[in-house]
């Protein structure tokens, strides 16, 4: 008897494992167009920063939904643009990869870009042999008869595809995208332990609120000459000590960055420290300095330091 029910539950879990889902589900547009608005709605929690400028998400970034019978791996990606210089280059590569390991594709675009802007990724997309979504998003800009000029435009540039309106701000057709990424799943055991939440350390999620308040509290080319990089990182219960350095790549950008007696930096370091705390549930000790290296975004040694090595 006891044989039997263990051939029973060898059976029971077999099937179970058939009948699970799972799979990598790849976010690729261009800057600004909603996508890591979108991937922190489909994941459930926050694991992209989002702001109203372009160029915010640097690297690919994994989110990961579980449910019983499924796994979801999503990646936002950096927003696909002619590299100026090496960490732009570095940003393209994390987005062309999502296009080799997807195993559903979402392309995102909006109401407002054209889609000459990058013509030869859209190519390398037309090619692929994945279940491609195309998604509008930010419909609540537009009016019908230019969201079926946009929908006729998109169905010739890739005939695959299928289009699906959404407005990610507004969690409109949202749901819709999410079951049809659910019924295109393929059938495969889950990639990664079922209480996973993202591929990242704690400290990448440090550096990426870091540079969200940045983002958030200045203007002109002052966030895209700035990178974030966790020094310290010591964790006791209940309490987490972090020193971060920012870098810039001149003086004069330096004493932008700490402003009046130090006014400015302050203020992002409040701001970033709030957000953190709200993050790991925990009170944090925050220091963040900031530090002077010349044309950082072109050497291949500091982006190494800061993630930025992956090879094509």
């Amino acid at each position: 008897m006891a044989f039997c029910r263990c051939v029973f539950i060898i059976y029971v879990n077999l099937f179970l494992n058939i009948m699970h889902k799972a799979g990598f589900v790849n976010i690729v547009g261009n800057p600004n167009v909603g996508k890591s608005t979108l991937v922190n709605l489909l994941v459930g929690e926050r694991i992209s920063i989002a702001t109203f400028k372009a160029q915010t998400t640097r690297h690919r970034i994994m989110g990961i939904l579980n449910t019983d019978d499924a796994q979801i791996v999503f990646s936002d990606t950096p927003g696909v643009l002619k590299p100026n210089y090496k960490l732009q280059e570095a940003m393209l590569r994390f987005s062309r990869s999502a296009l080799r390991d997807a195993d559903v594709l979402l392309y995102v675009t909006d109401v407002v870009e054209t889609p000459e802007k990058n013509s030869d990724f859209i190519e390398e997309v037309r090619k692929l042999d994945v279940p491609i979504l195309v998604l509008i998003n930010k419909i609540d800009l537009s009016n019908q008869a230019e969201l079926v000029k946009k929908v006729e435009l998109w169905h010739e540039l890739i005939p695959e595809a299928e289009i699906l309106p959404i407005s990610a701000t507004a969690k409109f057709n949202v749901d819709v995208v999410m079951k049809r990424v659910m019924e295109l799943l393929p059938e495969s055991p889950p990639y990664f332990e079922k209480d996973a939440l993202t591929d990242k350390p704690a400290r990448f999620f440090v550096t990426e609120i870091i540079r969200e308040k940045i983002l958030l509290h200045y203007d002109k080319e002052i966030p895209y000459v700035c990178e974030a990089v966790v020094e310290q990182f010591k964790e006791d219960e209940g309490k987490i000590y972090i020193k971060a350095l920012i870098y810039v790549e001149r003086d004069s950008q330096k004493g932008i960055i700490i402003g009046h007696e130090g006014s400015a930096l302050k203020r992002v370091a409040t701001d970033a420290r709030r957000e953190l705390e709200k993050f790991f549930g925990k009170r944090i000790f925050l220091e963040i300095y900031v530090r002077v290296d010349k044309d950082w975004r072109n050497s291949d040694r500091q982006l190494r330091r800061f993630g930025y090595d992956q090879k094509d």
